[in-house]
């Protein structure tokens, strides 16, 4: 198949109510890919929540690795309605065991006081940057057949890195990473499916712009690399089928764990998202 398509993920099936299951997709990673635990927890807890309200923030930890060839069950509960405010805690299950938490949170949209103090930026249009996915199909010969196999289920995000070959090379320089992204099927004006679609794709190449630092490249062997915790925040209306701009950046690694934040912003300009990771950095000896 030429791609998988994004919206069929977050397809939950309802359990009963608070529990919900999810298929998943086989990215070819070592352990389940973070970001769809995070897009379908999100959509599982607005399944609970009145029409009024929208996610503004969740903070999430994983807990084990995912087990990409079985569903995930999540089981939401419901901490609290207030007038204004909604919170929501979803486990994430499989076998029997919790391997994500997440907390969220929800608000009636509301007008207030508002200002960005964060500058868009500078980047080249996307039209103009080779989608990452192009090195993985010129090179496709040499892939192996698993990921030959996960390929399709990479199409459905249309990532574009500025200057992507600088990823497979082990040159030392700035902890910083800027991309475009989209969903490549047009996406209805779900609010719920937006925001989820695009906390799936936040977690793309976000722990790895840490590595940048140390002159490592994310293919070598003695690196082991998972994330710890994800936090989110949603400020603006988006749509995740036009394109948006990711600026990453690592402020710090040490203790065998690595931070990095970044700032997601519409191709106007406008401020939409904001995420901060911190993940297991370790490098080991390989006899």
């Amino acid at each position: 198949m030429d791609h998988a398509k994004l919206p069929t993920l977050f397809e939950l099936e309802e359990i009963e109510l608070g529990l919900y299951r999810g298929q998943s997709w086989d990215l070819g990673f070592r352990a389940l890919y973070g970001g769809q635990v995070l897009g379908q927890s999100v959509m599982a807890a607005y399944k609970t929540i009145k029409d009024d309200r929208r996610i503004h923030s969740f903070h999430s930890y994983f807990l084990l690795p995912g087990d990409a060839s079985k569903p995930v069950v999540f089981d939401v509960e419901n901490v609290r309605d207030g007038k204004s405010f909604s919170a929501r805690r979803v486990s994430a299950i499989q076998n029997g065991r919790t391997i994500f938490y997440m907390t969220a949170s929800f608000q009636k949209p509301e007008e207030g006081l508002q200002h960005q103090f964060a500058p868009a930026p500078n980047m080249p249009k996307p039209e103009d940057v080779d989608s990452d996915i192009k090195f993985y199909d010129d090179n496709f010969a040499k892939l192996s057949t698993r990921m030959k196999d996960a390929l399709p289920f990479h199409r459905p995000v249309d990532i574009r890195t500025i200057n992507a070959s600088h990823s497979f090379n082990a040159v030392k320089r700035d902890p910083k990473r800027q991309l475009w992204m989209k969903g490549r099927d047009t996406l209805d004006e779900s609010i719920q499916l937006n925001q989820a679609s695009l906390a799936y794709a936040s977690d793309y190449h976000f722990l790895s712009t840490a590595l940048q630092a140390h002159g490592l490249a994310v293919q070598d062997k003695s690196l082991r690399l998972a994330t710890i915790d994800h936090a989110m925040w949603f400020h603006q209306a988006f749509k995740f089928d036009d394109w948006l701009m990711y600026e990453m950046e690592s402020p710090f690694s040490g203790n065998g764990r690595a931070l990095v934040q970044g700032k997601i912003f519409n191709k106007e300009g406008v401020l939409v998202a904001s995420s901060v990771q911190e993940g297991l950095l370790r490098q080991v000896k390989i006899n």
